[in-house]
């Protein structure tokens, strides 16, 4: 990947288990997979629409955001994956995104997420009809919890 600091190997291993988790939960696929584990995670790195995880932690933090996430919250991959992600999220409207989490936690998934989200510079932006989703491994067990949405607003 010319992904410059995002570690090869876990973005590859992750990507199998976000894409693979997704399928379990919506029953349709993120993105076509019809090649090599190695050019999916590559194909969801530079995907045109935002995919953003993170791990179990009693405070979460970010553990994978595609091209697309790093851009729309202006963070490098180092950034990002130091960042809880709770932070994602004004504090106003932080009890809102654990309301979700909670409820996509319980079911699987939740879809049709609508919320404003804060970036890194403090730009604020509303996505809309998102899907959260739990990731498991192959076991079933849940390892974090992942977002996508392609479409967001910039708003003031």
């Amino acid at each position: 990947m010319s992904t410059g600091d995002v570690p090869h190997r876990f973005t590859v291993t992750w990507s199998q288990l976000l894409l693979d988790s997704f399928r379990r939960w919506t029953g349709r696929d993120l993105l076509i997979r019809t090649s090599t584990p190695d050019a999916q995670a590559q194909a969801l790195f530079a995907a045109p629409f935002v995919v953003v995880s993170h791990d179990t932690q009693a405070d979460p933090h970010l553990n994978y955001g595609n091209q697309q996430a790093l851009d729309l919250w202006e963070l490098s991959w180092a950034q990002l994956t130091s960042t809880p992600s709770r932070l994602t999220a004004e504090p106003m409207n932080r009890d809102e995104r654990a309301r979700m989490l909670a409820v996509a936690e319980k079911q699987g998934y939740y879809s049709g997420y609508r919320g404003i989200r804060i970036s890194s510079t403090g730009k604020r932006f509303l996505v809309e009809d998102a899907t959260v989703w739990n990731v498991v491994d192959g076991q079933g067990i849940r390892v974090g919890q992942a977002a996508t949405f392609a479409r967001w607003t910039m708003v003031k």
